[in-house]
């Protein structure tokens, strides 16, 4: 874990580290359990595309406002947040049934 004790605000892209400096690989996308990252270059946000949980119709890969709740289209996530004007950090991947 990090000394630091200030918080570090993380989207899509973001390179995500080891304690040792080494760069494990990137973030492609969240949901209500946390953050996904990819090893591999050339690996996309997460969309729907990427959904293998059920049969389809079953869930829906949405945007959710971590500030506010708002939900929307997960292939038309907003830079902030058109309810409250929470900037697209707050704005993770949410799967709803």
């Amino acid at each position: 874990m990090s000394d630091r004790d200030d918080a570090v605000r993380v989207s899509f892209g973001t390179a995500v580290y080891n304690d040792d400096g080494d760069q494990l690989g990137t973030i492609r996308g969240f949901d209500e359990h946390g953050f996904y990252v990819t090893t591999e270059e050339g690996i996309q946000a997460l969309s729907g595309e990427h959904l293998t949980a059920g049969a389809p119709g079953e869930a829906e890969l949405m945007w959710r406002c971590w500030s506010c709740g708002e939900m929307g289209d997960i292939e038309e996530i907003p830079e902030t947040c058109p309810a409250c004007g929470a900037p697209k950090e707050d704005i993770y991947y949410w799967q709803e049934d």
